[in-house]
């Protein structure tokens, strides 16, 4: 028989495969450039999806691990939510407890790696553009980046979340790497990047060990020709976007821990965000010049993240609870957003004034 985490995990895996081959076989039978509207439909979509999924876990989240008994539910309190304080001897009120636990921990998770991805968003479309994508085939190296990433965070949520429970000062070095990269970001936030395709490790990788056709070849990511197939310039910036989000990664995936120590969670909360990832870039890639403050945003939530790590044991002395974190992650965002509404960018009025004089 196979345990509860196994049969759960398989649902949620099926449904979200299932959604996958209806994007890709049913809706979008044809490329097409994704419009402003359709882009925000979805966006609206996949928040709403991770929001009943919150509604479930709030409801049924001890389906999760399958606890039958208050012996079962502190077993798994212990190994995923020590700082949780059960009703000795009620199950019944010590599972509700759990429970809300449980969907705040994925919500708060969701947001974070929501608003982490917007720097990922930043990059990719650097990418397109470096690279020269038509923008009627961004939705469909976007898909196979999706899927991609799903695969990636598994492997990497599951290693981190074993090696933690093994290991635990391994929580620390993912709180200086946070504190580390926060901090670049923040002092880096207001630089333009830049990147030169022939210089890009994959391109490199790419052009040594597999046969690249040198142009594109519409929506193809393979070619044949004289009898023998080529991948595509397309092709390559898929895995391109793959090593991004591998990057990437390694900073949202540890951020994810700080709230939550079970896997689940921090898988749950990142594939919803993954897969909003896709429309968030249609949405936010025409209006991204609007929040020039949100970078420092991003930074400055990392420093938090990373921080919160490595203080978890003190912060956990004083009873800091997850939805703190959720308001200082809101608090954050709204900060930088609201900074960037009051405070525009004026490089453009500059620009005026000087072709004028």
């Amino acid at each position: 028989m196979f345990s509860n985490e196994v049969l759960f995990f398989g649902g949620f895996i099926l449904v979200i495969s299932v959604m996958l081959l209806l994007d890709l076989g049913v809706f979008n039978k044809k490329d097409h450039v994704v419009k402003f509207g359709e882009a925000a439909a979805w966006t609206v979509a996949w928040i709403a999806l991770a929001l009943a999924f919150y509604l479930v876990i709030n409801t049924h989240g001890d389906l999760v691990h399958g606890m039958d008994n208050y012996g079962e539910l502190e077993t798994i309190k212990n190994k995923y939510a020590p700082h949780l304080r059960l009703i000795p001897g009620d199950f019944e009120e010590s599972l509700e407890l759990y429970r809300k636990n449980m969907s705040l921990e994925f919500i708060t998770g969701y947001l974070l790696e929501y608003a982490l991805s917007v720097d990922n968003i930043f990059v990719i479309i650097l990418i397109f553009s470096s690279f020269g994508v038509r923008p009627k085939y961004f939705k469909k190296v976007l898909f196979w980046g999706v899927l991609g990433a799903i695969i990636m965070r598994f492997v990497f949520i599951f290693v981190g979340s074993a090696l933690m429970q093994r290991f635990e000062w391994i929580i620390y070095i993912f709180g200086l790497l946070l504190v580390y990269q926060g901090g670049k970001i923040f002092f880096e936030g207001g630089e333009e990047e830049k990147i030169d395709p022939a210089k890009h490790p994959v391109v490199k990788f790419a052009s040594k060990y597999l046969p690249v056709f040198p142009r594109y070849v519409h929506e193809h990511f393979f070619v044949l020709k004289k009898g023998k197939w080529l991948v595509t310039p397309l092709f390559v910036v898929v895995l391109i976007v793959e090593f991004t989000d591998l990057i990437f990664a390694v900073d949202s995936v540890p951020a994810v821990f700080s709230v939550t120590k079970d896997p689940y969670v921090v898988f749950f909360s990142n594939i919803f965000a993954i897969m909003g990832l896709r429309s968030m870039f249609f949405f936010l890639s025409n209006i991204m010049g609007l929040f020039r403050f949100l970078k420092y945003g991003l930074g400055v939530l990392l420093v938090f993240i990373g921080g919160k790590m490595l203080a978890h044991h003190y912060l956990e002395s004083i009873g800091f609870k997850t939805v703190y974190s959720l308001y200082v992650i809101i608090g954050i965002l709204a900060v930088s957003i609201l900074a960037s509404v009051i405070v525009p960018e004026k490089k453009e009025v500059e620009d005026e004034v000087l072709s004028n004089s």
